[in-house]
């Protein structure tokens, strides 16, 4: 994980350096700080299977629940909108100056607190074992690398800020995002409810994907070449992590594993401020 984020920020940096070579337009750096929070993010799917002892079988669940917690997140952009001066005199029609792209990286943690889910055991011969309620929670990150292509209209014009000093604008564009996370399950004893049985801590598993991002903020030129940004930020993505581990109690040992892939609807607001140049 924290090498694929340094890889990130390191295509960043060199985005910054090779743009004002491509287009030395209305170019910007901002860096941002916000809050956020996830819908459910559980899985429907996943189904955590132990081999051995009483527990020899699948490990039947309803729903791994996924109710995550706020975060708090960071961030930077970096920008141009495509007015006429551009590389090399580049004279772009005059419609364009409503238009823009900007990278954005972003960093947060992204985890799930304890809660309380339907499980039925089976044994070997399929017949059921117990049933009752046991526990999950997960631990993890996120990073986000998004591509956005941006829309902006100018109110309040002055000979210092032409286009306007304040900026709404939207922004939508494919993004990659660089998450991870290390579950844990709670077996609980349902015969003698509170008691844990047993507890696996599996180790950590990250995941790279193709997500969606999508925009919307308002900016002010507070400066000529200074501004401060409040913005909405909304991210889909449907990652996939593999775990594997080992369970042991007074009853039974051996291994269990499963596969996590839950749907991310990440919401955040934000303020940041940026230098334009």
């Amino acid at each position: 994980m924290k090498k694929t984020c340094l890889l990130a920020v390191l295509a960043l940096a060199a985005v910054l350096l090779v743009v004002p070579m491509v287009a030395q337009a209305e170019m910007y750096v901002e860096g941002y700080v916000g809050g956020g929070f996830a819908g459910d993010v559980g899985d429907n799917s996943a189904r955590p299977k132990f081999t051995g002892g009483v527990f020899n079988g699948i490990y039947t669940v309803g729903s791994l629940p996924g109710h995550a917690q706020p975060y708090v997140l960071g961030g930077v952009k970096v920008g141009t909108w495509f007015v006429k001066e551009g590389f090399l005199g580049y004279n772009y029609p005059d419609w364009m100056k409503y238009l823009g792209f900007y990278l954005d990286f972003c960093y947060h943690r992204l985890s799930l607190k304890n809660q309380s889910f339907g499980v039925v055991n089976y044994n070997a011969n399929g017949t059921v074992n117990s049933a009752g309620n046991d526990e999950f929670k997960t631990d993890g990150s996120a990073a986000t690398l998004a591509f956005m292509f941006a829309a902006r209209y100018g109110f309040f014009q002055d000979s210092e800020v032409p286009f306007g000093r304040l900026q709404p604008y939207v922004a939508v564009g494919p993004a990659i995002l660089f998450s991870s996370q290390q579950p844990t399950l709670n077996y609980m004893n349902n015969l003698a409810p509170g008691f844990i049985a047993t507890s696996t801590t599996f180790g950590s598993r990250s995941s790279a994907d193709i997500c969606l991002a999508v925009d919307a903020g308002l900016r002010y030129m507070a400066l000529k070449n200074v501004s401060i940004d409040a913005s909405f930020k909304y991210r889909w993505a449907n990652p996939s992590y593999n775990f594997s581990g080992s369970y042991a109690n007074g009853l039974a040992s051996g291994p269990v594993s499963f596969t996590y892939s839950p749907t991310y609807n990440l919401f955040s607001f934000q303020l940041g401020a940026a230098y334009h140049f």
